[in-house]
């Protein structure tokens, strides 16, 4: 069994996130969604609404693939959390050229660590490059309306959020 893992901070999950997650299930018989505690970041949900959020966009993924999706929380390295999960292969989303370079990066690291996972890099559907987390945290702080950039549930979440 191909067992995929899919780390990120998903603060919060987007449609960018959930269009990567779509397109790995074609590549894995299993996919592990890390969710980063990640305290540095000062996320804006906690990780238990993080987690649910990630869950919820997921339930309807798996029904339409049948593909087993787990959510793990993590806080140790991407690596190791990786072993853990007993993945073949880490799975990471580009949007443009400046992800590619920290990326570029993070396998090197990644793989002087233990080259046995490979990392494979899946661009963002063209519709949805732009969007990122930071950004849509920022547009809805600011009143601006995200429905063209999240689910309906975690638009809401949002909205509760900031007012």
């Amino acid at each position: 069994m191909r067992i995929g893992f899919y780390p990120g901070t998903f603060d919060p999950i987007t449609l960018g996130h959930i269009d990567i997650i779509q397109r790995a299930t074609a590549l894995v018989d299993r996919l592990v969604i890390g969710v980063a505690i990640n305290r540095d970041k000062g996320p804006l949900f906690s990780l238990e609404e993080r987690v649910a959020m990630v869950e919820a966009e997921c339930a309807a993924i798996m029904e339409r693939t049948g593909l087993e999706l787990i959510v793990h929380p993590f806080e140790n390295l991407l690596i190791d959390c990786a072993r853990e999960v007993g993945a073949a292969v880490i799975i990471r989303g580009l949007r443009a050229v400046a992800d590619f370079e920290y990326e570029f990066q993070m396998v090197g690291m990644n793989r002087a660590m233990d080259d046995s996972v490979e990392t494979v890099f899946l661009m963002a559907d063209a519709r949805r490059q732009a969007i990122a987390s930071k950004l849509v945290k920022e547009i809805a702080r600011l009143g601006g309306d995200v429905s063209r950039f999240v689910t309906p549930p975690v638009q809401a979440a949002l909205l509760e959020k900031f007012g």
